[in-house]
């Protein structure tokens, strides 16, 4: 039996790690403006403002988790660890997967209870602070967008951005309601409209994460046309067992 390492730098190389810096970015403009839209929130007594707050409170955790995976992504393989700590991004992603379906549900039990009795909430701050919200997620979703195609964890972080710009957009959409009709009940079914989008994606996100972690067969491979092109080389008459999965997004084992 050969043993096999992949040596000490192998983390360092990883995908994730090129778009630290673009990650950190991206955590300061969610930070920053969610300190503006939960005081908002707060203020008005808005659902769907403060959905959108806790969506992008969860988008900032999210990102926090990929920058803590790549973290540990970049250090070196060991005896014992031999593949190094790929995997801590399938399980960044995880969490991030499971936390989004839970305050997912959360909004849409919030909105329910609301839409009964929908306070008076103001148009105006409504539609600026959604109209900048959106500004703001267009903005790091432009930062992510290179690395969502090479790291789960990048991805996570840039589809949950993308469904809070989702999010800002639903919220426009109230604002004008109210403005225009003055029918207040636009606001917790915008509420509800943001969690029912924080659904889907969720469910591919864990979805993905979950076959990583079972060594499922990624879904891009054919196991029986690999089998075939390796018993087509010389001196290979049949394959025994043969094993075909991911260590992560985009590095197969």
């Amino acid at each position: 039996m050969h043993q096999h390492t992949h040596g000490p730098g192998l983390g360092a190389h990883s995908h994730g790690s090129r778009h630290k810096g673009r990650l950190r970015t991206a955590l300061a403009l969610v930070g920053g403006f969610l300190l503006v839209e939960g005081g908002l929130a707060a203020w008005t007594g808005s659902v769907s403002l403060l959905a959108d707050a806790v969506h992008m409170l969860v988008d900032a955790g999210g990102i926090l988790l990929s920058l803590g995976a790549i973290w540990f992504a970049e250090r070196p393989a060991t005896a014992k660890k031999t593949y190094g700590y790929y995997r801590v991004e399938i399980l960044a992603a995880l969490v991030n997967g499971v936390v989004l379906c839970v305050v997912a549900l959360g909004i849409l039990w919030h909105a329910w209870h609301r839409l009964w009795a929908p306070p008076d909430v103001p148009a105006l701050p409504l539609i600026i602070t959604a109209a900048v919200g959106l500004g703001v997620n267009l903005a790091t979703m432009r930062l992510l967008h290179a690395g969502a195609a090479e790291s789960l964890n990048v991805r996570a972080a840039y589809l949950e951005v993308w469904g809070d710009a989702l999010s800002s957009g639903a919220v426009l959409v109230a604002g004008a309601v109210i403005a225009f009709t003055g029918w207040h009940a636009a606001d917790p079914l915008a509420g509800a409209a943001i969690g029912l989008l924080i659904l889907p994606r969720t469910v591919a996100l864990l979805s993905h994460a979950v076959n990583v972690l079972l060594e499922a067969v990624p879904p891009h491979l054919d196991l029986a046309e690999i089998e075939a092109a390796m018993c087509g080389v010389a001196g290979v008459r049949r394959m025994q067992a043969l094993h075909v999965c991911a260590l992560k997004r985009g590095r197969g084992a």
